[in-house]
């Protein structure tokens, strides 16, 4: 047991600190686009300079036994403070009362139209409503997305030039009344508030959230309607539309919170499913990887590829091949004081990155969850093996499943929500 807690600590420490060199590289391409944000251009319209008009926005929802968030979902959206805007919600076969609480909404606002499908998944759900939507511009969100008044503007100031075909928004976790939703709200700054940014100023954003992502609308008919073969939909989305040469951004003022998973297994199983998509998306699009054709984002899916694929399977490896070397040679080579610990574990590294990505996302108030911090090493090893159950499925071919989160309706955001829970 010694020698197995021995290897595991210097895996996770290892780990860490490699994945913050590789993260601390990607700083100076964030701090390019705070600078570069500094000078958009707002637009006549205010909905930057690609629209002289407010054009109109189709926010279609597609929803499956939903009913405990789909009307804040809906009001938070109508809440919005552009001119021109419709709402499309889509009913996957729900078996509760979800059809019914957007008909309701339906009969209160001309804006909002409710459609009904047989249960075919979310992919099927979107292009329902896609195909229906009246838009030139289509945000494509979650059920449990609420939506700021300015939310919808913002992600139009996405589309800075003619050659932007997509922009992804900033999702945050709205159900802070857990540990786990706690220590997810610190730490996803680092994929927003760093990674996202860099991305973007490198071409080589890799997904629009599907919690909330703008497309023009002709480019999802050029480029076709989503798969619904991948539980990775809104993944191979984003990689089609760079592979018809447009560019996709980041709108990190365009916040939409969300409910994260609030339980280790509701965190397990939807991680799995976005690591199946990802392997997926990978399969289907491999002709793109390295790929020059694509500008930077074909050699950029070699980095993403080695770094969320590959490095799963070589941290289980180092992990089998310390061990045994813990068990034959003791442990004598390892760090002996508390500060060589520290240092293993990529501490100081991780923690600065953390702050800087939390600077850049303008949200010192998730600073109040640094008490969580503890768990993150845990949590980046429950990843590593999210990712080797993934391989097993698929290599299983198990069946793809929609496998949302059960919604608990909790928004511990103040101003998302009316004193009667309706979305403000």
């Amino acid at each position: 047991m010694t020698a197995v807690l021995a290897a595991l600590v210097v895996v996770l420490g290892l780990s860490l600190l490699v994945v913050g060199v590789v993260r601390l590289a990607f700083v100076p391409a964030a701090l390019v686009f705070e600078a570069r944000r500094r000078r958009d251009d707002p637009g006549p319209a205010g909905c930057g300079p690609e629209f002289p008009e407010a054009p109109l926005v189709s926010v279609v929802v597609p929803a499956f036994d939903e009913s405990v968030v789909i009307e804040n979902c809906v009001r938070s959206v109508l809440r919005s403070e552009h001119p021109a805007l419709e709402v499309v919600c889509v009913d996957d076969g729900s078996t509760d009362d979800t059809f019914a609480r957007m008909q309701r909404l339906a009969v209160e606002h001309p804006q909002v139209r409710a459609r009904r499908q047989e249960n075919s998944g979310k992919g099927e759900a979107l292009n329902t409503g896609i195909a229906v939507a009246r838009g030139d511009v289509l945000v494509l969100v979650d059920a449990d997305g609420l939506f700021r008044p300015d939310t919808v503007t913002r992600l139009l100031r996405g589309f800075r030039d003619p050659r932007v075909g997509a922009v992804c928004g900033n999702d945050r976790p709205v159900n802070l009344d857990r540990v786990l939703t706690r220590l997810l709200a610190l730490i996803s700054h680092v994929g927003t508030g760093l990674m996202r940014r860099a991305l973007d100023v490198l071409g080589c954003l890799p997904i629009v959230s599907g919690n909330v992502g703008a497309f023009r609308r002709d480019v999802l008919e050029q480029v076709g309607p989503l798969r619904t073969d991948t539980l990775g939909e809104d993944l191979e989305l984003t990689w089609r539309v760079h592979r018809a040469g447009f560019r996709v951004t980041f709108a990190p003022d365009a916040l939409v919170y969300a409910e994260s998973p609030s339980t280790v297994r509701g965190l397990w199983r939807q991680r799995v499913r976005w690591a199946r998509g990802l392997l997926q998306v990978t399969a289907m699009h491999r002709d793109m990887v390295g790929n020059p054709r694509y500008g930077t984002f074909g050699p950029y899916l070699v980095f993403n590829t080695a770094a969320q694929v590959v490095a799963p399977f070589v941290q289980v490896l180092a992990l089998v091949v310390l061990v045994v070397l813990v068990a034959v040679d003791g442990t004598a080579w390892l760090p002996a004081d508390w500060w060589g610990w520290v240092l293993l574990l990529g501490i100081p590294l991780s923690v600065a990155l953390l702050l800087l990505a939390v600077l850049l996302d303008r949200a010192p108030g998730d600073l109040r969850q640094l008490w969580t911090l503890p768990l993150w090493p845990v949590y980046s090893l429950l990843m590593t093996f999210v990712l080797l159950d993934a391989a097993r499925l698929e290599l299983g071919n198990a069946e793809n499943r929609w496998n949302k989160l059960d919604r608990s309706g909790t928004v511990s955001v103040r101003g998302l929500v009316d004193d009667d829970g309706h979305g403000s």
